[in-house]
């Protein structure tokens, strides 16, 4: 069994690689990299020269290309020592044009094109446009600019994407000088006061001064151990991680009474939790010991640079949204469809079967909008809500979604037990059973039934994993949101970084599945067996 689960991870993992490289290759050669500004509102403010680099920078962040402006190599120079910090400025100052270069900006410009050049970089020089030459006057965004670029190849982008997937936060995070720098366990968290029992690891030196916590919100063991990184969104959340926009709570800000490290109890809307260190935010190091040098409302409520947090919100993530909706939906569909499908094949070609039937084809022949916009029709007919208000949550906004997704589900689940249970009622087996003398509930019960639902159980982990992805187009024509609009939103917009981020999120689920369907098969079919025997 051991070693079959080891194949099925490596071929999974390797299966995941591929899937994510032919995303990479079709969105950044397939498709061209101008459309991501077709939506961005300072592009369209940019002109000229400004607009030009910043296209570089905006193709650097989407992962096309590696973009070096002169400034920062002059930057990196001065940090290595290579130029001194007046000198920096003095060569920082090019002209309009190449002519119009002083000695020392032409030999460092030179220097410059030439280390690059030799990478394999693409040295650019956009000259200043000049609105009246005789003032001297730049157009509008017409202000000279030097940078080198160079594309991107897939592998590299594909190994730097996954080799920075997981971070593992660490006591070395922080360079200053940290007394104590190492990890503290305790049973009784701080945040309350000492007196709840609330087991905690903290850090310090780490990123995240809560590593691992228990509280009373589902799942109730959290962490900050380990950060998961799916690629930086543009779009959806601009500047943050799609993992990120996809747990972190939504809604508006909920104020709670607060116990900050430094004493002081408050309202406020911040989750200590996830406290994270800021250099300088309330005390920087002079040399020889740190100095306090926040303002009075830092220094009141922390007694160190851990001041980083979120903010505390009133309604569920998008993972949260489409969990639930999720789960229900895949729960009535099993407790529906499954003694449904029982019936159409106990009373098979009866009135009950041909009734079953008559549904099964429906759901399959009519597309899945269709009869999503069906059901919001006669939802919104009958009074039930048909978008989603994070705010104002009512249990009503849910049922339509639920049903949008659990009954298309129903109809696969009728179909396959039906199918399932007249094939094993023909078996020679079932035969043998009856003519041994037990009766037909008896062969029902301990043959049929149980080895009609085996197959139905390996699709149990993939559809509850799946409740935590959510119904794409559900999502969208209800405004649910969840995780599965996300992926029509990244789309739209060209946000590659969200589309791949989902995509292996998405693939990493559907391997998971799998594989947690075979273990599922194997408990409960005795007859399967993972394991190879020599002979």
């Amino acid at each position: 069994m051991a070693k079959y689960l080891l194949n099925r991870i490596i071929r999974g993992i390797v299966s995941v690689v591929i899937v994510v490289a032919v995303v990479m290759v079709l969105l950044f050669t397939l498709i061209d990299k101008n459309y991501i500004f077709m939506n961005d509102p300072v592009y369209s403010k940019r002109q000229q020269n400004d607009r030009e680099a910043y296209k570089y920078q905006c193709w650097e962040n989407y992962g096309y290309l590696e973009y070096i402006p002169y400034s920062e190599y002059l930057e990196e120079l001065e940090r290595e020592g290579g130029i001194s910090r007046e000198d920096r400025f003095a060569a920082a100052a090019f002209g309009y044009t190449a002519e119009d270069d002083t000695e020392i900006v032409a030999r460092y410009v030179k220097q410059y094109r030439e280390k690059y050049e030799a990478e394999g970089f693409t040295f650019v020089r956009l000259d200043a446009l000049v609105q009246n030459k005789a003032l001297g006057t730049l157009m509008n965004g017409g202000s000279p600019k030097i940078f080198v670029y160079r594309n991107t190849p897939v592998l590299v982008r594909l190994w730097k994407y996954f080799s920075h997937l997981i971070t593992i936060d660490n006591i070395h995070y922080v360079e200053d000088p940290i007394e104590d720098r190492g990890l503290t366990f305790t049973l009784f968290d701080p945040l309350y006061g000492g007196k709840k029992f609330s087991p905690a690891i903290m850090g310090n030196g780490t990123y995240h001064k809560y590593l691992l916590y228990f509280d009373g919100t589902f799942p109730f063991i959290h962490q900050n151990l380990f950060t998961i990184s799916l690629g930086e969104s543009y779009s959806i959340n601009t500047g943050v991680d799609v993992f990120t926009t996809m747990v972190q709570t939504q809604g508006s800000i909920v104020k709670s009474e607060i116990t900050f490290p430094a004493g002081y109890v408050g309202q406020a809307s911040v989750d200590l939790h996830t406290a994270a260190y800021s250099a300088g935010s309330y005390s920087t190091w002079d040399g020889e010991k740190w100095v306090v040098t926040t303002e009075k409302y830092y220094a009141d409520r922390y007694v160190d640079n851990y001041t980083l947090v979120e903010k505390t919100k009133a309604s569920l993530s998008k993972t949260g949204f489409s969990f639930t909706i999720g789960i229900i939906s895949t729960f009535i569909a099993y407790v529906i469809g499954i003694p449904l499908g029982m019936a159409m094949a106990v009373n098979k070609d009866r009135f009950i079967d041909k009734l079953g039937t008559v549904y099964i084809i429906f759901i399959i022949a009519v597309p899945s909008l269709a009869y999503i916009f069906m059901f919001r029709a006669i939802g919104k007919s009958i009074g039930l809500p048909t978008t989603f208000d994070v705010d104002n949550l009512t249990a009503a906004m849910y049922v339509l979604p639920i049903a949008s997704l659990a009954l298309p589900s129903i109809g696969g689940f009728m179909k396959w037990v039906r199918r399932y249970m007249i094939d094993q009622m023909n078996s020679d087996y079932v035969k043998f059973a009856r003519s041994g003398g037990l009766t037909e509930r008896e062969v029902f019960s301990k043959h049929i039934l149980k080895n009609a639902i085996i197959p139905i159980t390996h699709g149990i982990p993939g559809a509850i994993l799946g409740a935590v992805v959510g119904g794409i187009i559900t999502e969208s024509v209800y405004s649910v949101p969840g995780t599965g609009g996300m992926l029509v939103k990244a789309i739209n917009f060209y946000d590659n970084g969200s589309v791949i981020g989902l995509t292996l999120f998405y693939t990493m689920l559907s391997v998971i599945s799998l594989i947690l369907g075979d273990i599922v098969m194997a408990l409960v079919d005795p007859r399967i067996s993972y394991t190879s025997k020599g002979r």
